[in-house]
């Protein structure tokens, strides 16, 4: 009998299963990394040791997982889901069952049992399997992961009896950044800093994630600069700084950033979405969308190329091949929102607004407080003639904070076509009031509306003041001009006759008119908002 081989020094222990199993366990190790999956399931046969059956098992699952990608990669035709599978899983599923059962995993072969289960959609199963994993095994990242797949709450992670170990903290900040608890995911991460790991760029880029995911650009911009300072040869997160840099339109960064990625490994997915990023930025969305089927083919898993393959074939008008790489891009993260927004945009061009209410729906689950989800949906309930529904759509889009500063405007339309004017101008001020105060710079038709509009109203509630200052603000829009010069002319010819608003009109007057923008500093009543606010679709 061989006595245990131990080698202190660096910190491994062979026993004697393992040093039977060695020479193959090694040849194998090789033609594993070689991507011969199932050359290296071969030589491991009828191992013992608990490493070499890992591997023997971990290669049949990756065997039929390249088989099943290298049918489904080329493919952006109308597969279903589930038409294409890994055939090995049912096998393996039974293999592994039969070890866990007597006891006979460890960490890395609960992990993959876990894994199998999860691909069979035995989702109750795998959680149970990947909360033992981290029992057993609590430093694989691996298992955290997955585990992070399957919780779709924080209500859910109440739950769980996970080790109390220090990883603990690192998966709780990821997942709550996945589910767009950012506020929770900032505070973890700023106690890990605040507990030794201040040098970690891992956590620096999580955090740039997480203002990307709340859509604070500048912030997340900044961090990833400093990021790049710190570790220039970075790779990892570098696609998500190139959609901060595409969102802000920054070509010469983005191109600068391409040409780096590419001297570094341009062979790495990120460098492909990267340079597809650049080719979209540029209009050229044909060499784009081939630079993302390049990332593809390196990585048939990779959530943001399928979404910006998605985008891509949107630009072209190849609605097809947009809906097949978004529903891959949800086979692959069905917690991915940007892919069921982009099927409901899909489908809102091919003027089927059933199908965009359910995508935009599910979109809005993932993301409640995103304003564009709501005001999508409120467009949605507006075309299946549901106005109550994109009432409070629209009003719950402004009051999480409008990105686009549209809810506003069309929450003002949809009064003014119910002929219910108080509220549509009520609307108005408020978003002219909202333009305004955030210093933007008024160009886009929809002020030249909003101004029209009150003037006219005013001009109907006979507040002369009120409507000539609403009819000047008119001459700053081309589309407006001639329109507030008749209704000043109107009211200068009203005036001169010496016609004056009677009392019952003008007590119907809601609005004050912020000093900035109006020409008068009459007294008016203010009417409380719509309460909508409480109500989510």
């Amino acid at each position: 009998m061989l006595p245990p081989i131990k080698k202190m020094g660096n910190a491994i222990i062979l026993f004697q299963e393992d040093a039977q199993d060695l020479d193959a366990f090694t040849l194998a190790k090789s033609y594993f990394d070689l991507k011969e999956y199932d050359r290296a399931a071969y030589f491991l046969r009828g191992c013992k040791s608990q490493k070499a059956y890992f591997l023997y098992m971990y290669s049949r699952y990756l065997s039929g997982e390249k088989r099943k990608d290298d049918e489904t990669v080329d493919s952006l035709g109308p597969l279903e889901k589930g038409q294409v599978k890994n055939e090995a899983l049912r096998e393996l599923r039974v293999e592994l069952s039969k070890k866990h059962k007597a006891r006979e995993l460890d960490g890395f072969g609960l992990y993959l049992y876990g894994v199998v289960l999860r691909k069979l959609d035995l989702v109750k199963e795998a959680l149970d399997v990947f909360v033992e994993a981290t029992h057993v095994l609590p430093l694989h990242w691996g298992t955290w992961l997955e585990l992070c797949n399957l919780i779709t709450d924080k209500e859910m992670l109440k739950f769980l009896t996970l080790p109390d170990c220090w990883i603990k903290e690192f998966f709780l900040a990821h997942i709550y950044t996945e589910q767009q608890l950012i506020e929770e995911a900032l505070q973890k991460y700023q106690s890990l800093i605040d507990a030794g790991f201040s040098k970690s760029t891992y956590i620096i880029s999580q955090i740039a994630v997480a203002y990307h995911n709340i859509r604070d650009i500048d912030k997340a911009l900044s961090i990833f600069n400093e990021l790049r300072k710190q570790d220039p040869y970075r790779i990892e997160n570098m696609d998500t700084f190139s959609n901060l840099l595409y969102v802000r339109g920054l070509k010469p960064e983005l191109s600068y950033l391409a040409h780096n990625l590419c001297d570094i490994d341009k062979y790495r997915v990120e460098t492909c979405c990267v340079i597809g990023n650049y080719y979209s930025l540029r209009s050229q969305h044909e060499k784009a969308a081939l630079y993302f089927q390049r990332a593809l083919k390196l990585n048939p898993r990779y959530l943001g190329a399928w979404t910006l393959m998605g985008h891509e074939y949107m630009e072209m008008k190849n609605t097809s091949a947009a809906i097949q790489a978004y529903r891959h891009a949800i086979e692959v993260n069905k917690r991915d929102y940007r892919a069921w927004y982009g099927l409901g945009q899909t489908y809102e061009i091919l003027k089927m607004p059933f199908y965009c209410l359910y995508y935009y729906r599910r979109a809005h689950q993932l993301r409640p407080n995103d304003s564009r989800m709501l005001v999508a949906l409120g467009e949605c309930y507006e075309k299946l003639n549901q106005l109550v529904g994109a009432k409070k759509c629209y009003w719950r889009a402004y009051a999480v904070g409008d990105v686009e500063k549209m809810a506003l405007v069309k929450l003002a339309k949809l009064h003014e076509q119910l002929n219910e004017s108080e509220q549509a101008a009520q609307c108005y001020i408020k978003y002219i009031q909202d333009i305004y105060s955030c210093g933007e710079i008024v160009e886009h038709q929809e002020v030249s509306t909003a101004f029209r509009y009150l003037a006219q109203y005013y001009f109907k509630c006979k507040l002369w003041d009120e409507a000539s200052a609403c009819a000047q603000k008119c001459f700053n829009f081309n589309d407006t001009r001639e329109e507030g010069k008749a209704l000043l002319r109107q009211i200068l010819q009203l005036r001169n006759q010496n016609e004056s608003p009677s009392a019952d009109l003008q007590s119907n007057a809601p609005f004050l008119f912020p000093q900035s923008v109006s020409a008068s500093n009459t007294p008016t009543r203010r009417v409380s908002p719509l309460n909508l606010s409480s109500v989510t679709p």
